[in-house]
């Protein structure tokens, strides 16, 4: 008699998150912990445990989960940290952090997807993070410094007002490149200014757009 076919769940998330050489037990809990299928559209509740983006909206997916945990893992997080997150896409990152850290500012570009991410990590409970509206590569100063800051869009390099906004000692990931074929770089803030430390994966993403990237194609509205 066969044995019936096992819905996808979290743990096949943790399982491929593994499988990519993370192995944060705080980070891996907090994958199990989280329902990705909270934070994407209802159209793609069913892929929403397979390791794969999924589309969004404004031509945006969703970073590929194994992917989210490696750049999370390269944070160090231990849980006193504040943390800014550049492309917030739905909240499913959003969601991790805040389980992973103090709080968490995120900045996304598009008003309608931060609302829905907004929804989402209030839906979850989430009550340590928040969405703000807004040109991503101008960070958010009056929430600064940060010890940790993830960007999930690609430029050649690290925009100036984040590198600001880091710590001492703070750690930063972003995906180096034109957007479509990167190196996902670590970063630690030293006294002269960022050190590159490592590369975390290779990958590709879309371009990150604003003041200090890629000239945006539509207006940022108002951080709220």
């Amino acid at each position: 008699m066969s044995r019936p076919r096992r819905e996808p769940g979290p743990e096949d998330l943790v399982r491929a998150a593994r499988a990519s050489g993370v192995t944060d037990e705080r980070l891996l809990r907090a994958l199990q912990a989280t329902p990705r299928s909270a934070f994407v559209p209802a159209s793609h509740r069913a892929s929403a445990y397979t390791d794969a983006p999924v589309p969004i909206g404004h031509g945006q997916v969703t970073t590929q989960p194994s992917l989210v945990a490696m750049m999370v893992a390269a944070l160090g997080l231990t849980g006193d940290e504040r943390v800014l997150e550049i492309g917030s896409g739905h909240g499913f990152q959003t969601a991790l952090l805040a389980r992973l850290a103090a709080y968490v500012v995120g900045v996304e570009r598009w008003a309608d997807m931060a609302g829905q991410a907004r929804a989402n990590l209030a839906g979850q409970g989430v009550e340590n993070a928040e969405i703000v509206v807004g040109d991503g590569t101008l960070g958010v100063a009056d929430r600064a410094p940060f010890d940790a800051i993830v960007i999930s869009a690609a430029f050649p390099e690290v925009p100036p007002p984040l590198a600001a906004q880091l710590r001492a000692g703070g750690r930063l990931v972003q995906p180096i490149g034109p957007g479509g074929q990167e190196r996902v770089e670590l970063y630690e803030k030293s006294e002269p200014g960022l050190v590159r430390r490592r590369t975390v994966a290779l990958a590709y993403f879309v371009r990150l757009y604003g003041a200090y990237g890629y000239p945006p194609t539509a207006p940022f509205e108002d951080a709220g």
